[in-house]
């Protein structure tokens, strides 16, 4: 049965993983001393990140390397959810916090996203807290979660484009870009790499969910505009080669 589960898999792109790679992963990347919360932390020290922008917080809390550093070094910082839910506990989270700024508004290329895919929270307790961190442009993605395509739900969400970000918040500077779109990190990257030519942030974003074709071509859009970079965990770590970027692991 597993043989012929693996094959329908192969054939619709996917790879069943064992229990134990999944189980390993998620404990070496809890208890590792390189993660992305001590790197970030660290450069915040050095005065390498003083201001950041956060595409995808969702609600500040979950699965998040950021909660504990903005509050910590109260860096400026402007976050962005599209889904109402958990932009409500977004604000809620980072109540009293004059640093952050709170956008409700998708990341959006070309006016495309009109719209996200979502667990119907009348079955939350089914995906536990699988439900409220995979909100994504594709519906695929909520189906190769196994999300069951009757509990998923369309909202329609505001978007904005990374050239009227920068004009709304009079941003003309900041230190990282920190993104987390179920998939659909790659192009804002590239449309970042089009649109903003002036600044050079640390970039990282989620490859986990990206076509092999679309990451092959965004890390070519990374070299060619003289970024450096090193996988971590299911993120990579992107950084200009002119910053000196040293980690201290203790």
């Amino acid at each position: 049965m597993s043989k012929v589960l693996k094959k329908i898999c192969g054939i619709f792109g996917y790879k069943l993983l064992p229990k134990n790679y999944i189980k390993n992963k998620n404990y070496l990347s809890k208890f590792s001393s390189l993660n992305l919360e001590k790197i970030i932390s660290n450069l915040v020290e050095k005065k390498i990140i003083n201001s950041l922008i956060q595409i995808g917080a969702n609600d500040g809390l979950s699965h998040d390397h950021l909660y504990n550093v903005i509050k910590q070094y109260r860096l400026e910082s402007l976050l962005l959810e599209p889904i109402k839910k958990y932009f409500l506990d977004l604000k809620n989270n980072y109540l009293n916090y004059e640093n952050v700024r709170l956008e409700n508004s998708a990341l959006s290329i070309n006016n495309e996203i009109l719209f996200l895919h979502k667990v119907n929270p009348k079955y939350f307790d089914k995906y536990g807290t699988l439900s409220g961190g995979i909100s994504s442009f594709y519906k695929e993605h909520l189906l190769k979660h196994g999300i069951k395509k009757n509990h998923i739900i369309q909202e329609k969400v505001n978007q904005i484009s990374f050239d009227e970000l920068l004009i709304k918040y009079s941003i003309d500077n900041f230190d990282l870009l920190l993104i987390d779109t179920e998939g659909y990190d790659c192009q804002i990257v590239n449309d970042f790499f089009l649109k903003v030519k002036k600044i050079r942030p640390i970039i990282i974003f989620e490859w986990s969910h990206i076509k092999n074709v679309e990451l092959e071509n965004t890390m070519k859009v990374i070299v060619n505009n003289n970024y450096s970079f090193f996988p971590l965990g299911d993120d990579i770590f992107c950084f200009p080669i002119e910053k000196n970027i040293f980690f201290q692991l203790n």
